[in-house]
């Protein structure tokens, strides 16, 4: 019997070795400049960048501007947050040969009833600490939403208007990226 749960034991060991490894992950409550919850943001690091996985409500509808920047601090009307997040101190715009920020992303396109659920990958950044392009830097980093629309060209900004909508990216917990959970009870009869 001690060879049976010493073999569970080893089988259980072996298994946890070839087990895929957890994804670092990031969360963000975004808020307006009432203070007032308008939406969340779960960040997910994969081989090609981080993916933002937003969920957004009670925003004025129309284009947005998204971006991420390169403070954690979010004060209305959010100037707090500092400019964009550009480690490698580039243009701004996607659209730009000497572009862009590492916090340059798509435009937002909120829906009349003011809500929009989408999901964004930025390969410009990493969740990994220690990392030029690390969203956990010294001074953090946030996710801003502006009251215009990104002409993805015009530095430093776009020409995105002001901030309307504002939150701190933060560490989250590791989530396992398996498909198959692993739970082993050894047993040992007497």
């Amino acid at each position: 019997m001690k060879f049976r749960c010493i073999m569970t034991a080893l089988v259980c060991m072996s298994l946890g070795a070839i087990a895929p490894a957890a994804a670092q992950t990031a969360k963000s409550t975004i808020k307006n400049a009432d203070g007032k919850s308008v939406g969340s943001a779960v960040l997910t690091q994969t081989p090609a960048g981080v993916l933002i996985q937003l969920s957004l409500e009670g925003l004025p509808p129309g284009e947005r501007a998204f971006h991420v920047h390169g403070i954690g601090k979010c004060e209305a009307p959010f100037t707090s947050a500092g400019g964009h997040f550009n480690p490698a101190g580039k243009k701004h715009g996607i659209l730009v040969a000497d572009g862009h920020h590492a916090g340059d992303m798509p435009n937002l396109h909120i829906a009349a009833n003011g809500a929009l659920t989408v999901e964004i990958m930025n390969a410009a950044v990493t969740l990994e600490k220690n990392k030029p392009n690390s969203l956990f830097g010294p001074q953090g980093t946030a996710l801003i939403i502006h009251a215009g629309k990104d002409d993805y060209r015009s530095d430093p900004t776009g020409e995105a208007g002001g901030r309307i909508a504002c939150g701190v990216i933060r560490l989250r917990r590791r989530i396992s990226t398996g498909s198959m959970p692993m739970t082993v009870a050894a047993r040992s009869r007497s």
